[in-house]
């Protein structure tokens, strides 16, 4: 008779680490659970887009000068409303919002923890059907009293308690990190529940994959296209050349290569030279998780959870993957590097 795998559930695994902390008291624990929670009703309204009235373009322009699309709303708003009533949260800085969103009622305003939030990162592959995501971002406030602050949010990376992103595609998986490891759980759609799928997950010792969009190439810094015209020669003690893979979508792209491996770059151009990617929301968690799977995140020359950030919606060029694809792409820009 075949045995059953046991299964293990977010909520389960979670409470079994917070054990590891005697002094802990659940907050973080709750906090995720909420983002849980919402992200599993946004999950339900990406895969049922197409049948109701979601789909397309809300007539509105984000803080970013970004079209904002439906969906993009209603992941911000879902998000919102799970963290505030969860009172564990006393401020949110979304990429939907151009100031910090602090709450104030008698509940949330004791909230130990601030979150920066894309609440659905690569939404303009939305009516493609290509997976998109959110990506979080969790600090220990700053502040004693009162709703959160920007400055709560204005912190380093260094001082994250927490990152994950969620990526909604065939399956719809919550990768997150609290500093020990990174854990990736699925969601099952038959009872609602995220059960743990990818335990301890790290990078490939082995990695053969890089993803840029080079359609920008012309713009890039001579350092990238030398970096790239490397990852194209062919050399087999190296592996080389990789194999090019960009979806446009940083969740898709970084979760694949996590779990493929391989280097994901978003450089500066001539016409953005901090690039597109927010460092609060995007660079920084991404990083976090980077890090706690063996690799490497950086801007090209400073790693990026040292950035001390001064607005809420700093951009910062990104070289996120493996120690040594990451390294090799900073040796290439430090070489060619304006004096």
């Amino acid at each position: 008779m075949r045995t059953r795998k046991s299964i293990k559930t977010l909520t389960e695994f979670i409470i079994e680490r917070q054990q590891e902390y005697p002094h802990a008291k659940g907050a973080l624990t709750r906090l995720l659970n909420d983002i849980a929670t919402a992200a599993k009703i946004v999950n339900r309204e990406v895969n049922s887009a197409g049948l109701v009235d979601i789909l397309g373009y809300a007539g509105k322009e984000n803080v970013q000068g970004e079209a904002q699309k439906k969906l993009d709303i209603f992941a911000n708003d879902q998000f919102i409303t799970a963290l505030q009533a969860g009172a564990e949260c006393c401020a949110i800085a979304s990429e939907e919002n151009e100031k910090v969103i602090s709450f104030k009622n008698e509940f949330s305003e004791l909230g130990k923890y601030v979150i920066a939030i894309d609440p659905l990162d690569g939404s303009s592959n939305i009516e493609a059907n290509v997976s998109i995501g959110t990506i979080f971002s969790i600090y220990r406030r700053k502040s004693e009293i009162g709703g959160g602050t920007l400055d709560d949010l204005l912190q380093p990376g260094v001082n994250m308690v927490a990152a994950g992103y969620v990526i909604y595609g065939s399956s719809t998986m919550l990768v997150f990190t609290t500093g020990k490891g990174v854990n990736g759980f699925t969601l099952d759609p038959s009872v609602g529940i995220f059960c743990l799928s990818h335990e301890d997950m790290r990078f490939p010792e082995k990695s053969n994959i890089y993803s840029i969009n080079e359609g920008n190439y012309i713009h890039f810094q001579e350092g990238v296209k030398k970096y790239l015209k490397y990852c194209q020669e062919e050399d087999p003690v190296t592996n080389r050349p990789y194999t090019s893979r960009y979806i446009g979508s940083l969740v898709a792209d970084f979760h694949r290569n996590l779990i493929k491996g391989g280097i994901f770059i978003y450089p500066g151009t001539k016409k953005n030279p901090k690039g597109k990617l927010r460092l609060l929301y995007e660079c920084n968690p991404v990083a976090f998780i980077a890090e706690q799977a063996g690799g490497k995140a950086t801007d090209g020359f400073n790693r990026i959870m040292n950035i001390q950030p001064e607005s809420l919606h700093q951009r910062a060029p990104l070289f996120v993957g493996p120690k040594d694809m990451v390294e090799k792409a900073e040796e290439f820009l430090k070489e060619h590097s304006p004096a």
